[in-house]
């Protein structure tokens, strides 16, 4: 494994941060050989760390791990301690992921600031590259915890702490095994004036970049998100002797709403929105029983905000309805709320600039998956640059990036760079 990590230095800019998503893409950065899967406070994510901190000090960072797991590689500026450009994006993923959506970002923010490094420049403020721990929610029921916390959008850390993933392990006790003190969650929280920007690189995860021919695209803002958990609660009996006309059956129930979801949302598909129910549960999952209990997810999301509240509102009324006709109890509980977040006007102009001094054309569009940039709007003005996929996909092994596509990222990211500091002289 080291030889293949030594040798990915005599690539170009972004042809070694593919190659090193890649290397991320394998044992021990994944928790299982079959297929990619890294999530937060996993031994994957410690693996993936210290690989990250070997290159970050090797381009004349320094290193710290804040207390929820994000690590933060800081190369000053010329004065210590100046505000900071902040670059960054996640390192966990999906279960069964591809290789780029999210550690992508971090691999172009690495190369960018190697390139400085190896120029010997220092600017008039910091750079800080920054990979978060937990964007995607795989592990605990609840997202973009380490940017939330970053930003200090997080209210009651101890509701953070008591969450439990699927083998019952709380969030805070996975902190300990990690070596992280539960107690000190409070201090990932970032004092506004500390960060001057804040750039993300991502995959577009979806076809417009292709469509158009086109590598890159700068983003106009990311959608609005609602994230709740269902419940409904029936009563379980025998599947042989229960008559149908008797049956309080959750997962039918719960069937129903799910039909009933996508179709609210086809209706206002033509308004950029999407519901998606993503995960399902049923108890006491036999054959044989009537489902008594049936969990699952429900996703909402739309660039207008006003939009996606009332989607919410209509849909939780609709599923409310279709419980009360079957004589089965519901319960929402909300687990996310992500407000749109528009990209920075002046930045994402800086952005177009770089483009446009590359002979691109300066493509403009918006973001309907989430990220952490979202999180990070509320402590700092953001921006976002969208990298061209393979066939839009995403979430999916089947991920691919063109290496040339990714020197180009990483040249409009160093133009962004000069163009910031020639704006903040």
């Amino acid at each position: 494994m080291e030889t293949a990590l030594s040798n990915i230095e005599v690539l170009s800019p972004g042809a070694r941060a593919v190659a090193r998503c890649d290397i991320f893409g394998k044992p021990p950065y994944s928790e299982t050989p079959a297929m990619l899967t890294r999530r937060f406070l996993t031994p994957a994510h410690p693996a993936a760390i210290a690989s990250l901190q070997r290159w970050m000090r090797k381009a004349d960072m320094s290193v710290t791990l804040d207390p929820l797991g994000n690590l933060i590689g800081r190369y000053e500026g010329n004065t210590a301690g100046a505000p900071a450009l902040v670059i960054g994006s996640h390192i966990d993923t999906v279960r069964d992921a591809g290789r780029y959506d999210g550690a992508l970002g971090v691999m172009l923010g690495l190369s960018c600031i190697e390139q400085l490094a190896a120029a010997k420049r220092r600017l008039p403020f910091a750079i800080e590259l920054v990979a978060f721990g937990d964007e995607e929610g795989s592990r605990f029921p609840s997202a973009m915890i380490g940017s939330r916390a970053m930003a200090g959008l997080i209210s009651d850390y101890a509701s953070i702490a008591a969450l439990e993933d699927e083998d019952g392990v709380m969030l805070a006790d996975a902190l300990e095994r990690f070596g992280l003190d539960p107690s000190s969650m409070s201090g990932t929280a970032r004092a506004p004036e500390s960060v001057l920007a804040y750039l993300e690189a991502h995959i577009e995860q979806g076809p417009q970049l292709e469509a158009e021919d086109l590598a890159l695209g700068v983003v106009t803002g990311i959608a609005a998100q609602l994230r709740f958990r269902v419940s409904f609660t029936g009563t379980a009996g025998h599947a042989g002797t229960t008559p149908m006309g008797l049956r309080q059956d959750a997962l039918a129930c719960a069937a129903e709403a799910i039909l009933a979801i996508e179709e609210m949302a086809r209706q206002q598909a033509v308004h950029g929105a999407v519901a998606t129910v993503g995960s399902i549960d049923a108890k006491p999952g036999a054959a044989n029983v009537i489902a008594g209990e049936t969990g699952m997810s429900l996703d909402i999301r739309a660039l207008d905000g006003t939009l996606r509240d009332e989607m919410a509102r209509h849909m939780m009324s609709c599923i409310a309805d279709i419980a009360a006709r079957r004589n089965v109890g519901v319960e929402f509980e909300q687990l996310q709320d992500l407000p749109p977040s528009p990209c920075d006007p002046a930045l994402s102009g800086l952005l177009e600039e770089a483009l446009g001094e590359m002979g691109l054309p300066p493509f403009r569009l918006a973001s309907g998956a989430g990220h952490d940039a979202a999180a990070l709007a509320a402590i700092a003005p953001m921006a976002m640059l969208f990298i061209r996929c393979a066939g839009g996909i995403s979430h999916n092994p089947a991920e691919a990036v063109d290496p040339a596509d990714a020197d180009l990222a990483v040249e409009a990211m160093l133009r962004f760079i000069d163009r910031l500091e020639a704006s903040t002289a």
